[in-house]
């Protein structure tokens, strides 16, 4: 009898890079597989990426992401595909509060930056690099954490840092900042995944 994998549900909201990265990384994986794709947006990039890979997609209205919503139709999906770990690739959506609750522990996210500096609402993408260079940090990086109600606020998993050079602009940091997430968040999935086979 083949053993169980641990089953992982990618939200995804954008193009996809980090989503693509975690794929690729657990493509013919013994013990951990990339069950769906789920995304809040009806043209983002991402299914491109994931239909490339043969990974299922799933759209969920926006309606199901608002404060107050049940997120019944999310958690139905993620019974039916026997969803073990949620995992945020570019996710920009409001988790409702039953899925935080019925995966407690086991979702996680990826944020470019060193929080507690830089997280919490407004803080994404370009507008992290944007005011991290504004400020003239010398250093920044990537933040895997745990999910919880309050944004970006979860426990802190791991985290890798890159310098802020002298001539940096928002899109030279972008660049590294997506090389340490590529290169550390499907690892870090992958551990906290074993412990569920």
């Amino acid at each position: 009898m083949e053993n169980k994998k641990c089953r992982i549900a990618i939200f995804a909201s954008g193009e996809g890079s980090n989503a693509e990265a975690i794929v690729s990384h657990f493509a013919n994986h013994n013990a951990i597989e990339v069950a769906l794709m789920v995304c809040n947006k009806e043209k983002a990039g991402v299914y491109t990426r994931m239909e490339k890979w043969g990974i299922p997609c799933h759209y969920i209205d926006k309606k199901e992401w608002q404060p107050g919503s049940t997120g019944q139709q999310v958690l139905d999906l993620m019974r039916n595909e026997g969803v073990d770990r949620i995992v945020l690739a570019g996710f920009l959506a409001y988790i409702p509060e039953t899925i935080v609750h019925t995966y407690e522990g086991r979702i996680v996210n990826i944020h470019p930056s060193l929080l507690p500096k830089y997280g919490g609402k407004g803080m994404w993408g370009h507008h992290v690099h944007e005011a991290v260079i504004a400020n003239r940090e010398a250093v920044s990086g990537i933040t895997i954490h745990h999910v919880t109600e309050k944004l970006d606020d979860g426990g802190i998993i791991f985290q890798a840092q890159c310098q802020v050079l002298p001539d940096e602009t928002p899109e030279s940091l972008a660049t590294r900042i997506h090389q340490l997430e590529h290169e550390h968040y499907p690892r870090i999935i992958e551990q906290l995944g074993m412990m569920d086979v």
